[in-house]
């Protein structure tokens, strides 16, 4: 859906893209944004518009986190996306960045002293590469209350409880009572293993929860005994080992770390916190909410229909409106260093303090159209139309079929100014609530 701004810069409710290309068309409305698209009315002020509440629902994950709004009195999902974080790529470059300070002081060069053993971490500290989930979802927070009327969030707070996975016997969790009980071990092992059967690969079709060691073995309930299989190949397997049955390597994979859920679970409180401050209503849900939220109503796997599921208001029936998902990047806004180096950690490129020529700046989203040369054509922008600037003027533009080089800034017109992320459409599945289709 399109989100929509009164005269006054007020958030009003989202409309469908047909009502808002109407409204371009008849000049009633102007573009303000394109991703997420946006457009402000030039006639109507918020005193003359009724709007109604809408519920912003969040579903963290370590790569990838689902966003989706629903409205409050009707329950129709009106607008959706996922938001995959740039944690790995900080992560990396700090890594890179320890690795060459390291390498300057063994060998004598010039270097900066070491100097975390003298600092203190404040209070709820939390490393880069972790602090940055928690910002990007606050970013998109903050833009999403700028231009829809929210009313409340509801968020996952407790995706994997590692201690209930660890060990199953442990009592007092009060989601692995009643209905809820085995959703968050069979979420976990359906992230971890990737949604496929561990003996034959196969996917999209019914997985069971398996013991490589059969509990007729004495193998225990704990999670690095399990994994998942087609029924095929547990029947066949048996009471088997998996090293019997031909998986000796399936031990060594199921001890792998909690290294996802551990990262989530690193964030949640900070995440939650931050969103109380914003003074909106915050309700928290549990991942086996979550699963079970979105089995009832017979939705597929996906980051955003997750964060549509969140929490126990999730009405018994959910319907999908929004005709697409906006799939958003986080890519950063540049480097702070002014030079380039080379695995030893040198220097061996100096870039300009510079950062935009001849109006545009790389990552800016543009339309090329080239009338002239071996290049010609329209490169339309629809997400993925990136611009890679020179001082030179001769730029470079990134398209979905790769990238063209070398076309001059007088064929590029601006369509959006870089902000840190990328960003592309996809089609919703069309998905009907079954006890209505």
């Amino acid at each position: 859906m399109v989100f929509v701004l009164s005269s006054d810069q007020q958030p009003l409710d989202p409309c469908h893209p047909a009502r808002a290309r109407q409204l371009l068309r008849r000049g009633r409305a102007r573009l303000v944004r394109r991703f997420p698209a946006t457009i402000q009315l030039l006639d109507r002020t918020a005193a003359q518009s009724t709007t109604h509440g809408l519920r912003l629902k969040i579903d963290p994950g370590s790569r990838t986190t689902g966003l989706a709004l629903v409205a409050e009195p009707t329950a129709p999902v009106v607008w959706a996306a996922e938001l995959t974080h740039r944690s790995a790529a900080i992560r990396d470059a700090l890594l890179a960045r320890r690795g060459h300070r390291r390498q300057r002081r063994q060998r004598h060069t010039r270097y900066r002293p070491a100097r975390f053993n003298n600092r203190r971490r404040p209070a709820g500290w939390l490393a880069p590469s972790l602090r940055s989930r928690v910002d990007h979802i606050l970013t998109w927070l903050r833009r999403l209350r700028g231009v829809c009327p929210l009313t409340a969030i509801s968020v996952e707070l407790v995706r994997f409880d590692t201690q209930a996975l660890v060990n199953p016997e442990i009592t007092g969790v009060e989601y692995q009572q009643g209905e809820l009980v085995g959703y968050e071990v069979r979420e976990y092992l359906l992230e971890k293993w990737q949604r496929t059967c561990a003996y034959c690969g196969a996917t999209g079709v019914p997985l069971q929860v398996e013991h490589l060691v059969p509990r007729s073995r004495r193998g225990s309930d704990r999670v690095s005994n399990l994994t998942l299989a087609c029924e095929p190949c547990n029947q066949r397997k048996g009471s088997q080992t998996a090293a019997e049955y031909g998986f000796p390597q399936l031990m060594a994979l199921a001890q792998r770390p909690l290294r996802d859920a551990a990262a989530v679970n690193s964030t949640r409180w900070a995440l939650y916190a931050s969103l109380q401050a914003t003074g909106l209503p915050v309700e928290a849900g549990t991942g086996g909410r979550t699963k079970y939220n979105r089995t009832r109503l017979g939705w597929v796997k996906t980051h955003w229909q997750d964060a549509a599921a969140v929490g126990a208001s999730t009405p018994e029936r959910l319907r999908i409106v929004t005709p697409q998902v906006l799939q958003i990047t986080a890519t950063g806004r540049g480097l702070h260093s002014r030079t380039k180096l080379d695995k030893y950690g040198f220097p061996r490129l100096r870039l300009p303090r510079q950062k935009r020529f001849f109006g545009y700046q790389t990552g800016d989203m543009v339309e090329a159209i080239v009338t002239t040369g071996t290049k010609q054509g329209r490169y339309h922008p629809e997400g993925t139309r990136r611009v890679a600037v020179r001082a030179s003027g001769s730029f470079n533009v990134t398209t979905a079929m790769g990238t063209v080089q070398g076309l001059h800034h007088r064929f590029f017109r601006l369509v959006q100014r870089a902000d840190g992320y990328r960003y592309a459409s996809q089609p919703t599945s069309r998905l009907l609530d079954p006890l209505t289709s």
